[in-house]
């Protein structure tokens, strides 16, 4: 297994002879060096399972075996669908079969003659005994007992004095190969040659373990303690880093000079007037601290969070608004072409009248408006038109698609970025778009309808200021949601029947595209949106039309579809949470929602929230199959909660930080994730980042954490 280690920054694939398919399963965890493995933490620990000889083996207990191996064999199980290995193993008082399913490539590991241990469940099939899945170690030579013929383990055995690490697995890589590995890397003494990052008065002052001790406990803990103090080190660790790094880009974008918007307050009163309703206290209090940053002097970083239908974008065209009346210019970037046009939209029905320019740039259409011809209609018009009178000012507001941010796309002075749902675009995206200027950053302004708990939103948003609105318009009916059995799904869908000849339209959103493959996923429950729309259309709404839509569509299918939704030329459209955000539908008043229990609570909110767009009454059913246990709790939670942000926190509770929706996608770990869970760690976490860079901005006395910085960071946004 082993070749050479000599150190941390040593590739995995020079320090091991590996197979083909371990190094698929390495890239795919995104482990390349040695260092890389010796930071791949075991995800739970086990109590080593009771030694006993094999005669003294009881069905449904957890026990661990020492034999020889007599037999290997290989074959096919359950008419011939499932591949499962098959080792028969002696010792001194008798003989028993391990048995793996799925893994028959298990049986090449071993040969015949070999000495293991196996560790594992025993089972009864057919009157006898086997072990089922068990691990399994080779062992040089047999245990003295077992080759002289008698037994010690009738003797208690003595209390354990470790836990065994249970390591995240992929294809070609078990939990055992990585306890293997790492025991290889630590043998080599490679520990004592990694420095410790964190500075010694922080790990005093929280009661850290240093990195070599909290490395070696969290691997090889003697008891569930010592594990626990390695996984607060290394979470508080992430988390602090994570902090410094937000904190850090946003003094360095903070450092360039913005275009100062001094606002009279006479520009937000116009705008107020033109609406057709009165803005809610939360909105009028954001669109006063909004333009409060317009005129400072460092540029303004906010995110504006909110549910749907509480006003993000009235807030957002305030902002715009402000800045256009000031001769400067506003670019607004949304996720998708459909969102975009929303937005080019509700911009024209808040800004008409106003004699305001504003452009539309996808990679499927450009539009202006107003047209020339029609003072209160959009026309098309060509690419390099736009991108010409973008350039010189006359369109001082475009919005768009990622489009915004290629090359061609300049402006003349770009004072307000605002971005929607800015945790659908990467990095570097977000980056592109406001250094769209030269000599002036604009201010940058996010919004999101993504509940976020309060921890995330201090991590992953630590670079932005934060603004709630947390009030809906008033009048706004509260949707009703209950939570349907199977045995009630006909008295739903008469429901749904009634809505739907009213004239509204339902979304039927289901977990998963394909039907499970009943060969290899226990999902048999669940309900694939291709099988489903064609049940709906042929046996349950065969009188109204019916469409689908999905992610492996092309994104031209996929907005041809929503466009006929949009204009109610489809009545029922089956989906998956593709249309999660922001698709805006106003004639949609029901939401079906298949295998409720396997989404996530804040996710189930931001479904239901798209027939939370009129005055009309709206419907969500939560349909399921489970009737009890944590998936009904949680499916009563979105019955009863007041607002998406108690149910992102209630859901980070209950299902664990690793099981939060889109987890991932904040650029954090399993065990960073189970850090969100303690909203002490990051507050202190953020204060000593906070107090750190306040005394040593450019970390200039502090080289091992400005080189950790550095690996993590992105570039700075400079603006010259």
């Amino acid at each position: 297994m082993q070749k050479a280690i000599s150190s941390p920054t040593d590739p995995i694939d020079g320090a091991f002879r590996l197979k083909p398919a371990q190094r698929q399963g390495l890239a795919k965890l995104g482990l390349k060096t040695v260092r890389d493995l010796l930071y791949h933490f075991p995800s739970r620990y086990e109590t080593p399972a009771k030694e006993k000889a094999i005669n003294e083996l009881v069905a449904g207990e957890t026990a661990s075996i020492y034999g020889q191996v007599l037999k290997t064999k290989i074959s096919l199980a359950f008419r011939k669908k499932i591949p499962l290995a098959e080792v028969t193993l002696e010792d001194a008082t008798g003989r028993i079969k391990a048995i793996w399913f799925h893994q028959a490539y298990l049986a090449r590991k071993v040969a015949e003659g070999q000495w293991v241990k196996l560790s594992g469940k025993v089972t009864m099939r057919q009157g006898e005994l086997y072990l089922a899945n068990p691990s399994f170690e080779l062992v040089s030579e047999a245990l003295p007992q077992l080759a002289a013929g008698t037994s010690l383990f009738h003797e208690a055995p003595p209390p354990p004095t470790n836990l065994r690490p249970i390591y995240p697995e992929t294809r070609g890589l078990s939990s055992l190969w990585f306890e293997h590995a790492i025991k290889q890397v630590v043998g080599a003494g490679l520990l004592e040659q990694l420095i410790e990052p964190l500075p010694e008065s922080l790990l005093e002052r929280y009661h850290l373990p240093p990195l070599r001790e909290a490395l070696a406990l969290i691997h090889y803990p003697r008891q569930e303690p010592e594990a626990l103090a390695a996984r607060k080190r290394f979470a508080f660790e992430e988390i602090f880093f994570i902090q410094l790094e937000r904190l850090k880009s946003k003094l360095e974008y903070e450092s360039n000079k913005p275009y100062q918007i001094k606002e009279s307050g006479e520009e937000i009163k116009d705008f107020l007037g033109h609406l057709p309703f009165k803005p809610t206290g939360a909105q009028e209090r954001a669109i006063e601290t909004i333009v409060a940053d317009l005129g400072r002097p460092e540029p303004m970083m906010r995110l504006v969070e909110g549910d749907v239908g509480s006003g993000k974008t009235v807030v957002a065209a305030a902002a715009a608004y402000t800045v256009v009346r000031s001769g400067f210019e506003a670019a607004l970037m949304a996720p998708t072409e459909i969102l975009a046009r929303q937005h080019f939209d509700s911009l024209i029905k808040n800004f008409i009248g106003d004699n305001i320019n504003i452009g539309l740039i996808t990679s499927s259409e450009c539009l202006k408006f107003p047209s020339k011809i029609n003072r209160r209609a959009a026309t098309q018009i060509s690419r390099p038109q736009l991108l010409k009178w973008v350039a010189n000012g006359e369109i001082p507001i475009l919005v768009g698609t990622h489009t915004l941010i290629q090359k061609g796309v300049k402006f003349k002075r770009l004072a307000l970025a605002i971005i929607d749902e800015q945790h659908r675009f990467g990095t570097k995206q977000r980056a592109a778009l406001v250094k769209k200027n030269v000599g002036a950053a604009p201010h940058l302004l996010s919004l999101t309808a993504t509940p976020i708990p309060r921890t995330l939103a201090l991590t992953a948003y630590g670079d932005l200021d934060l603004t709630l609105l947390d009030e809906l318009p008033p009048g706004r009916k509260t949707i009703i949601t209950e939570i349907v059995a199977e045995a009630a799904r006909e008295h739903a869908y008469a429901k749904v029947r009634a809505e739907l000849k009213e004239g509204r339209q339902v979304f039927v959103i289901c977990p998963r595209i394909d039907a499970p493959d009943p060969l290899k996923e226990l999902a048999l429950n669940t309900k694939s949106a291709k099988q489903e729309a064609r049940r709906l259309a042929e046996d349950v709404f065969p009188e109204f039309s019916v469409g689908l839509v999905h992610s492996k569509l092309k994104p031209a299918d996929k907005e041809a579809v929503m466009a006929d939704f949009a204009s109610g030329e489809i009545q029922i459209l089956v989906a998956t949470s593709v249309v999660e955000v922001g698709v805006n539908v106003p004639n949609a008043t029901v939401i079906i929602i298949e295998g409720a229990e396997r989404f996530g609570l804040a996710q189930l909110h931001q479904l239901r929230g798209r027939v939370w767009r009129s005055d009309n009454q709206a419907y969500c059913f939560l349909f399921t199959s489970n009737d009890s246990g944590q998936g009904s709790e949680r499916l009563r939670a979105v019955q009863t909660a007041k607002n998406g942000f108690e149910l992102a926190e209630l859901d980070l509770k209950l299902r664990g930080a690793g099981a939060l929706s889109g987890g991932k996608q904040w650029g954090l770990s399993d065990l960073g994730m189970e850090a969100l869970q303690n909203l002490k760690m990051v507050e202190a976490a953020r204060t000593e980042a906070k107090q750190l860079l306040e005394a040593d901005k450019n970390l200039t006395h502090h080289p091992l954490i400005k080189e950790r910085l550095d690996a993590l960071s992105t570039k700075a946004i400079h603006f010259e």
